[in-house]
């Protein structure tokens, strides 16, 4: 498998679980998962994250809304460590696009992580308007298009295509729901895939024996109704 596994965690223990495994590349996360770990200081959290992950890449995401203090808060994300991609989301809550604050981030030589991306105009935009050179990822939320009923693959193809050539920019499946996601992220040339705990220890389903895996299924179900002392 040529894709790299990112895994999105909500809280340092969580980084400590997984930092250490080869197959884990990256780590990921936003403010949404940092608020259900628990974190109460935001600046404090993303020290101590970088910090655990060495090395390993790791995406902070700002937390403004306001462009000019997105800017703000993206040099000082990016000054925390050297392994920091700081995640700018794809426009702010009132639909302003952020792809020239992209562009200029990657001028001062910020490593950034595009998020939240749904549509392909939003990469044409952000490729139209990037001038510099630097390190971006582009994270698709293919998860989410699925939950629409729209399948994704074609979307992910037609982006992976648009940056041919330019190995500085990497194409990221974001918010898998299933390992079957794992698989097509990697045939169709992806990246990254990022992935929480939960989908990260299904992992080792992959390739397994679907006979074996019906007669556990069965077992399980047999098991259960014992314990539970079912009768008719």
């Amino acid at each position: 498998m040529n894709l790299d596994v990112f895994v999105d965690v909500m809280n340092l223990d969580q980084i400590t679980e997984y930092i250490s495994e080869s197959w884990i590349k990256g780590v990921t996360t936003n403010p949404t998962l940092i608020k259900k770990g628990g974190a109460l200081n935001y600046l404090e959290f993303a020290k101590n994250a970088a910090e655990l992950c060495d090395e390993v890449p790791i995406s902070l995401e700002v937390i403004a809304d306001d462009i000019e203090e997105m800017y703000r808060q993206a040099l000082i994300l990016s000054s925390l460590r050297k392994n920091i991609f700081v995640k700018i989301p794809i426009t702010n809550t009132q639909s302003q696009n952020t792809d020239l604050l992209i562009e200029k981030l990657i001028s001062k030589g910020v490593r950034i992580n595009v998020t939240a991306i749904m549509t392909e105009a939003q990469v044409d935009l952000i490729l139209k308007s990037l001038i510099s050179s630097g390190e971006l990822i582009l994270s698709v939320f293919a998860g989410r298009i699925a939950d629409t009923g729209v399948d994704p693959i074609p979307l992910m193809k037609r982006i992976k295509e648009k940056i041919s050539g330019r190995p500085e920019i990497k194409l990221l499946w974001a918010s898998p729901r299933e390992i079957l996601n794992v698989i097509q992220a990697d045939e169709i040339g992806c990246d990254i895939i990022t992935a929480t705990p939960e989908i990260l220890q299904k992992m080792n389903l992959i390739g397994k024996n679907l006979t074996e895996f019906s007669l556990e299924t069965v077992k399980m179900f047999r098991k259960d109704a014992l314990d539970a002392g079912y009768n008719f």
